[in-house]
């Protein structure tokens, strides 16, 4: 963006990974929140990959084994990606936010390599959210927060979701900025 956009320099983005799971929609909840904050650009990211139900892949389970991908529907996969995202923002925050400058990406790909390469440019924050509950999860799936803290080339904001007595978001900086 050039400097006569904003009247003060670059402005900044903000790059949150969208899903629907609890911790997902603290993360979108507090992006938003920080956009509106400091004018920034808000970048809602939600990757996709074939065999993934809902994404559009049909998988079978085998007795042994990976399951396999049987077959996709041409842009059902990047289509219930961007209903996602649709579904995330009215359940994060009520609507899509009419106040925030917003682009939505929906790329093919794992969701920590596809963040960490959109959030690259300088003054970029990424942001992410986690569940502390679903540790066994992470073990089998790895977990996306810990990749893009990991690899990041900006700091990473990892939101987790709210114990039942906690007022506020509990968040931590990490990564390293360029």
């Amino acid at each position: 963006m050039k400097d006569a956009d904003t009247g003060a320099g670059t402005r900044h983005r903000i790059v949150v990974g969208v899903d629907d799971s609890p911790g997902g929609l603290a993360a979108l909840r507090w992006a938003v929140q920080q956009a509106r904050l400091s004018g920034s650009q808000l970048v809602a990211v939600r990757s996709w990959a074939l065999g993934l139900p809902r994404h559009g892949g049909r998988r079978q389970r085998r007795k042994h084994g990976l399951p396999v991908v049987l077959s996709f529907a041409g842009d059902e996969q990047r289509d219930e990606s961007a209903k996602l995202v649709r579904q995330a923002f009215r359940g994060a925050i009520g609507s899509i936010p009419r106040d925030v400058a917003l682009t939505i990406e929906i790329p093919e790909g794992d969701p920590g390599p596809v963040l960490t390469n959109i959030a690259a440019s300088d003054g970029d924050l990424l942001v992410v959210g986690t569940e502390e509950r679903k540790r066994v999860k992470r073990l089998v799936h790895g977990s996306v927060s810990s990749y893009c803290s990991g690899h990041a080339h900006c700091p990473v904001a990892v939101v987790t979701v709210p114990r039942r007595d906690q007022a506020a978001l509990p968040v931590r900086l990490e990564g390293r900025s360029r």
